[in-house]
């Protein structure tokens, strides 16, 4: 184990491909629910493989690898992990298990999992809504004090991928408008939830979070982020699965604010190339190349819009 770390947060850009999905991956492209056969697991790490080799094509075609990432799981991208490991990028590995609704860990013993492949980061997808059930929010949040204490000593980087769901009387609120929630209520729950969390002991050096429409609202999300001295804490946007052109929007918001250090985009990258290879539709190099092509326009226009 290696000595305490002194300092939180992230000081570089960020520019993450995540393809750590799961349970809805294995569901909504290959139709397998439960667990799936060893032939199965070999053809969805097949998929991810093609998925990293899109992300290559991208960095190759003139992007700073420096700042360049992967998200990828143990499950189905052991492979990929050891692969950008040694090329030298950015290599963040998630710890959640798939498709809860509460946060718990994939393995009991996920130090030894982590000790095992030594990621840059160690990303967790949680649903935290402050206004949601608060027994189920202590039993998250302890769990994830807990992550934070062993990463602190671990000397790792602690990822927070923060999704707040609307409860349904915030539903009922919003007129049953999800859109009028997302831009109405989510981005003040997202302050509190923060802020709840860090109170718990959860201290992320990035949080990852949903898009905002509006500049203000990053600015209020990433003070709570950087409040009480974590003044070095990063926000990376995620994409969410939205069409190429909303995500863009979202980055030309968070681009110029200060604490926005880069973004995490996947399904609007790579889903449909892979379904369009799985009904035979395109080459696997045609494939990878479409990702290529969505995933570095994207980073350009990051770059652009920081410059």
């Amino acid at each position: 184990m290696a000595e305490m770390r002194k300092e939180r947060g992230y000081k570089k850009q960020l520019l993450v491909l995540p393809f750590d999905h799961r349970a809805s991956f294995q569901e909504k492209m290959f139709g397998i629910k439960g667990t799936p056969t060893p032939e199965q697991t070999l053809e969805i790490q097949s998929y991810k493989d093609i998925i990293f080799e899109g992300f290559e094509k991208a960095v190759k075609s003139g992007l700073p690898r420096e700042i360049m990432g992967v998200l990828v799981d143990e499950q189905f991208g052991e492979n990929v992990i050891k692969k950008a490991k040694s090329a030298g990028f950015t290599v963040c590995v998630c710890v959640e298990k798939s498709g809860q609704e509460e946060f718990d860990f994939e393995y009991p013993n996920y130090q030894e999992h982590i000790e095992k492949y030594q990621p840059d980061i160690i990303k967790v997808l949680v649903r935290y809504n402050p206004e949601a059930e608060k027994q189920m929010n202590e039993r998250q949040a302890t769990k994830l004090a807990e992550l934070s204490r062993y990463l602190d000593k671990a000397n790792k980087k602690y990822m927070f991928e923060l999704l707040v769901p609307p409860t349904e009387e915030q539903l009922v609120r919003c007129g049953g408008d999800k859109a009028k929630y997302d831009v109405n209520l989510r981005p003040s729950l997202m302050v509190k939830a923060i802020e709840e969390l860090q109170k718990h002991g959860v201290e992320a050096d990035i949080w990852k979070l949903e898009g905002l429409d509006k500049r203000e609202d990053f600015e209020k999300v990433c003070v709570a982020a950087r409040q009480g001295g974590r003044t070095q804490v990063g926000c990376i946007v995620l994409g969410r699965g939205e069409n190429e052109a909303k995500v863009r929007e979202w980055l030309k918001v968070g681009a110029n604010v200060e604490g926005v250090v880069g973004f995490a985009v996947g399904r609007t990258v790579f889903w449909e190339p892979l379904k369009l290879y799985r009904e035979k539709k395109c080459t696997r190099e045609e494939a990878s190349q479409r990702m290529a092509t969505t995933y570095g326009n994207l980073c350009r226009l990051w770059l652009e819009e920081r410059a």
